[in-house]
């Protein structure tokens, strides 16, 4: 039996828990809050042990993974002293909010030879992996363009629930960072690394927050493609992530977990029957407008690719530099729009962006 442990115990929290229910061979056995009442709420639903001491909860034999659901600019220390204690490290998106504090969360789970993974569930939806079959394979020849949309809402109160929303310390950025994230890591799975980057954001909806609610970059790719990034909780009233692949022979789109376009210039039987039988498969509103509104079995999906990798000592399908990837990207866009300059990748160091 495999035990785990959730560190920060939020909204999100709860989808772990539930993911970690429906796995063979694991177990929810602990939870750790600096607020006791969340973390006791926690383990009396799940039925965990619950602790508001970050080193007690890593000092329990019966922990083995943990999983990071803090603020995203708090992820950094306690997947730094999981991995100290030996535990192998699972954190909710982002890894974190620069790419030095990434950084050493990655060499923490190297120096202790400990599984380290970034929460990236969309990858593990069956419309997902089948395009990316499709892409490996090479049926959209020359690649010309892939392009995310992140169109969703947030109210006003929903920034103000939380005093670390809406900043850089702790959010990280805004639509970008928070949301679109998903959609980032998606695209660039999918087309393969980002070579440079024109950007423009703004805030035009909410009040008291220092970041985005909207954003569109310009992408070029190191194949050549190009493409557009486009991300917003600006949106009403909130519409479902969209990506969509071009090339010389075919063209695929995806809105959530559908499959809404998949024509190519020679079409198989078993192309015809893809459309259809990715109709409608989307159950949730995917977070579109309701943060909570998201379904826990792509976690549990990408848990049990973790749990693989521990046994046989194997990287996870998104492991920590698979997880900084996306940072990186999004803190480029915030530098070329902050600059008004094209921006080449690989950055040489993290941006200075607020002020």
């Amino acid at each position: 039996m495999t035990g785990f442990g959730i560190i920060g115990c939020g909204m999100i929290s709860h989808f772990h828990a539930k993911a970690i229910a429906e796995i063979r061979g694991a177990k929810f056995v602990a939870c750790c809050d600096q607020r006791v009442e969340s973390a006791n709420r926690l383990a009396n639903e799940y039925g965990a042990n619950a602790y508001s001491d970050l080193a007690e909860m890593l000092a329990n034999p019966d922990v083995d993974v943990v999983t990071i659901c803090t603020p995203s600019g708090l992820h950094m220390e306690p997947a730094v002293a999981a991995a100290n204690a030996g535990k192998h490290v699972i954190v909710e998106k982002p890894l974190e909010v620069t790419l030095k504090r990434c950084d050493k969360i990655i060499d923490a789970c190297k120096r202790n030879n400990v599984v380290c993974s970034t929460i990236f569930p969309s990858r593990f939806h069956r419309a997902s992996q089948t395009l990316k079959a499709a892409v490996d394979a090479g049926k959209f020849g020359q690649l010309s363009l892939g392009d995310a949309y992140v169109k969703w809402f947030r109210t006003q109160e929903y920034y103000d629930s939380g005093a670390w929303r809406g900043t850089w310390a702790l959010d990280g950025g805004g639509a970008l960072m928070n949301q679109a994230i998903h959609s980032v890591d998606l695209l660039t799975w999918l087309m393969g690394p980002v070579d440079s980057i024109t950007a423009h954001t703004a805030t035009l909806a909410h009040q008291r927050i220092e970041v985005e609610d909207v954003a569109a970059a310009a992408i070029r790719f190191k194949n050549g493609a190009l493409g557009v990034i486009e991300a917003t909780t600006a949106a009403y009233p909130g519409m479902l992530k969209k990506i969509e692949i071009h090339g010389s022979e075919g063209s695929a789109v995806i809105e959530e977990e559908d499959i809404k376009t998949w024509q190519f210039a020679k079409m198989t039987a078993k192309d015809k029957k893809i459309v259809a039988e990715f109709e409608n498969v989307t159950k949730s509103g995917g977070g579109a407008a309701d943060p909570s509104a998201i379904g826990h079995e792509a976690h549990a999906h990408q848990f049990r690719d973790v749990l693989k990798a521990i046994k046989n000592g194997t990287k996870p399908a998104i492991d920590g530099e698979e997880g900084r990837r996306s940072v990186e990207i999004i803190l480029a866009i915030y530098q070329a729009a902050k600059s008004g300059k094209k921006v080449t990748l690989p950055l040489k160091k993290d941006p200075v962006l607020k002020g």
